[in-house]
């Protein structure tokens, strides 16, 4: 069964021109809307590793206790494959150190996950040279955040290197870290056209966090004025509330509980909003999240009923 529902910080960023609250207004509305725990956006204006030092994480640990937000991940930004073209600028030291402050950081505020990406491919280097530097670069932050046994590394389908799942898995194999493992997501593999039910039996049981929002397609086109006539642009997305979108979040979700997953949930809204950025807006939609998370576990629920009511 899916566990703790937890709200991502970077909905009430003012990323996308939405309604921006300071991290510890964040910390608030989530208890207040009755999530379960916290995503924290680990760049500024939330949690950045300049701003939190010990005094400062006692603090927001204590006001998480406070309001019993449980589960805890802290969103890492990195792109290991960043600035290829210029070797004599150590990238991939200054992002494995910044992977590991994080660490110590979900440490403090009393252990959980820390999500990192892969990178976004390069053209100064090969396919397989990337791939290499990333495992590489993957299997050190691991080791230096073995320090920290409280605290898992989580990688998330997003940038262009194993974006596909089947490549995720792989990559996941090679880096071969206990403490590092897939956080799968359903968004990519849908804008694949993957089987996200098929996806999600094969990676739910390595995942111990997704992360959701739900998307609506727009077309787009482009005028061309010597034919008279439009040619078609790749679409764009734009969230929507939960179940209202063009995930099957419903196959998603049954492959990874059939698979075995057992970890947390977290709703975001990482984009704009088909119905503004106001702050009511992000509350209902986070409010839309809950009611449909609570009803997919009502589904599971009666589920495990009628079968357990099956005769041997």
């Amino acid at each position: 069964m899916i566990g703790h529902a937890l709200l991502h910080s970077v909905s009430y960023s003012g990323s996308w021109g939405q309604a921006a609250l300071s991290l510890e207004a964040f910390v608030d509305k989530a208890a207040a809307l009755d999530f379960d725990g916290v995503m924290l956006m680990a760049k500024r204006p939330h949690l950045s590793v300049l701003d939190y030092d010990a005094a400062a994480r006692r603090k927001l640990r204590a006001r998480l206790e406070s309001h019993n937000l449980r589960g805890l991940v802290l969103a890492g930004y990195t792109n290991f494959t960043a600035d290829m073209e210029h070797a004599e600028i150590p990238h991939r030291e200054i992002q494995i150190a910044h992977v590991a402050e994080l660490a110590h950081i979900a440490h403090d505020l009393g252990g959980g996950i820390v999500r990192i990406f892969t990178g976004y491919e390069h053209p100064a280097a090969s396919p397989t040279a990337q791939w290499n530097l990333l495992v590489a670069a993957l299997k050190e932050c691991a080791h230096r955040c073995a320090h920290f046994p409280d605290v898992t590394l989580g990688l998330q389908n997003h940038h262009d290197l194993a974006a596909g799942w089947q490549s995720m898995r792989d990559l996941v194999r090679a880096v071969n870290e206990p403490n590092l493992q897939p956080l799968f997501d359903a968004w990519a593999p849908a804008l694949h056209g993957d089987n996200l039910h098929e996806a999600a039996q094969a990676m739910g049981a390595l995942t111990p966090h997704t992360t959701v929002a739900d998307y609506q397609l727009r077309p787009r086109y482009k005028y061309e004025p010597a034919l008279v006539n439009y040619v078609a642009q790749t679409p764009y997305t734009l969230a929507v509330p939960m179940g209202e979108g063009f995930i099957d979040y419903t196959g998603f979700c049954n492959g990874l509980v059939e698979s075995g997953f057992r970890g947390s949930i977290a709703y975001e809204m990482c984009s704009p909003l088909r119905d503004g950025g106001s702050e009511a807006t992000l509350d209902r939609y986070a409010t839309r999240f809950l009611e449909w998370l609570g009803n997919f576990r009502s589904l599971c629920e009666n589920r495990n009923i009628q079968a357990s009511r099956q005769p041997a």
